[in-house]
């Protein structure tokens, strides 16, 4: 059993370059920040773990579990790692600390994932990000690689189910509004016009293929970090702060499943069967049979992985909320909306909050943390106590999902 103690997330708006930090400097923020916002000290921890994708190409940075040691002297000796799964590096992460923990080896890790990706040109960050697509044998013709991935995915819809653009522009709203609830957004002061949420080309150009500016996430610096413990440190932790056990959240559930890296060879894959991603959906079915979650009327909100609005589309059917094809049902019915039937994206997501790669699926954790422990603020779901993650990484290369679980009061 894995609790989870807490954690902190950056500012997703800060640029980090411009304020002088570089990413070593953003990893001791997060990691001394979240430190001080769930009491621990240095010495609690027992081992590390960071999820990042791409510092190598951005930062010019690896071994990044060598940060550990420069933020106190006591994590001098810690033994660390640094995971890599793309979108989903920091699910990985978090991941391998749970094993470590259930496994018996460490009572108490620290989990932080961050990535610094506004210090190149706009261009730049794009070929950088395109390392997780099959390099040389894929959408070599792009510039702008990831919008034209998911441009060919809702182009799969259209073909398999029909699609209708003003259902993907009312996912992109609710986002957005959602971010501006979240005081650590990357969105939360932009602005828009009537026309930003339509298929108009000055207020939304084409980004590629079908994908509109509005489609997608945003770029961003930022990190996250959780702490996540055994049941017997969970109890000493709990006692110490004066609170009770149950009054922390446990990682229930997890999925774990992996796909060829190749787009056009998934869609191969699934001719002729239900769901465009299957291996997507047994990630989201495996992390529900372990928390022995049997209906998707148990669970209270989900994070789920939107990088660009057909991501979310998709995500909304294999999460079982419509039958396959069909998520535009969910969207006009308004269930993914906060107070709607299972709210998706609570936190404003990729597109609302901002994605810094390798922090985006702790950030997920975090959120779910805050929701069930009733510490999400303005964007809370009343009464949450089960939260579903779902981060993919590339083109659904990589997909994990957890459940984060209270007990009831």
């Amino acid at each position: 059993m894995v609790y989870v103690l807490g954690g902190w997330q950056s500012d997703f708006a800060q640029n980090w370059e411009r304020q002088g930090l570089d990413i070593a400097g953003g990893f001791a923020q997060t990691l001394n920040a979240g430190m001080d916002a769930t009491g621990l000290e240095p010495e609690d921890i027992e081992t590390g773990h960071v999820g990042n994708f791409v510092a190598d190409l951005f930062a010019g940075q690896g071994l990044l579990g060598g940060f550990f040691g420069l933020v106190d002297p006591a994590f001098d000796g810690l033994p660390t790692a640094r995971h890599e799964a793309a979108c989903a590096s920091g699910s990985v992460a978090l991941l391998a600390a749970a094993s470590e923990i259930e496994a018996g080896r460490y009572g108490l890790a620290a989990v932080i994932g961050l990535e610094q990706m506004r210090n190149v040109p706009g261009q730049t960050a794009a070929e950088h990000l395109g390392a997780a697509a099959w390099n040389g044998h894929e959408f070599g013709d792009a510039r702008f690689l990831w919008p034209r991935a998911f441009s060919d995915l809702a182009e799969e819809y259209e073909r398999r189910y029909g699609l209708d653009y003003q259902h993907l522009m009312r996912i992109a709203e609710v986002n957005f509004g959602n971010a501006k609830k979240n005081p650590n957004s990357q969105t939360r002061a932009w602005q828009f016009t009537e026309k930003s949420f339509t298929a108009d080309d000055e207020a939304n150009p084409v980004v590629e293929g079908r994908t509109r500016k509005m489609d997608c996430g945003q770029v961003t610096d930022g990190a996250a970090v959780v702490f996540l413990a055994s049941a017997e440190r969970a109890a000493a932790y709990a006692k110490k702060r004066g609170i009770a056990l149950e009054s922390l959240p446990r990682i229930t559930g997890w999925g774990h499943r992996s796909a060829p890296i190749s787009y056009a060879q998934k869609i191969r894959n699934s001719a002729g069967q239900d769901y465009v991603f299957p291996q997507v959906r047994r990630a989201i079915m495996d992390a529900r049979a372990r928390a022995g979650i049997t209906d998707i009327g148990q669970l209270d909100a989900v994070e789920t992985h939107d990088c660009f609005t057909a991501t979310e589309y998709m995500a909304i059917d294999h999460l079982g909320m419509t039958a396959p094809g069909e998520s535009w049902k969910a969207i006009e019915a308004g269930d993914i909306e906060i107070g709607g039937k299972l709210p998706i994206n609570p936190s404003g997501g990729l597109i609302g909050t901002g994605h810094p790669v390798g922090a985006t699926g702790i950030r997920m954790v975090l959120d779910g943390y805050k929701q069930v422990t009733g510490q999400a603020g303005d964007y809370q779901v009343e009464g949450a106590r089960t939260v579903q993650t779902l981060n993919i990484g590339g083109s659904t290369t990589t997909t994990v999902s957890f459940i984060v679980q209270k007990d009831a009061a």
